[in-house]
């Protein structure tokens, strides 16, 4: 039971500093770096790149959850 509390909050405490990492300013407008026009990199130039967190968070949960579940499975086989 000691070893499945501390995975939890393993995993809290993990997710709770992953959720701080995604906090960043917005970024500059299209083709504009560096207060001068038309001297934008590249990914200012194609459009700016789309968000993906969206996604992966619903990854990265459901695979928690399915690894959670087999833990628990491994954990009720262990007792009998």
């Amino acid at each position: 039971m000691k070893k499945l509390i501390f995975n939890l909050l393993v995993m809290i405490f993990t997710f709770v500093f992953v959720n701080a990492s995604y906090a960043q300013g917005p970024p500059s407008p299209p083709g504009i770096a560096n207060g001068t026009p038309g001297s934008g990199d590249i990914i200012s130039q194609n459009g700016g790149g789309a968000p993906i967190g969206g996604g992966l968070f619903i990854l990265l949960s459901l695979g928690a959850a399915y690894g959670g579940k087999k833990l628990f499975r491994l954990n009720n086989e262990e007792e009998n």
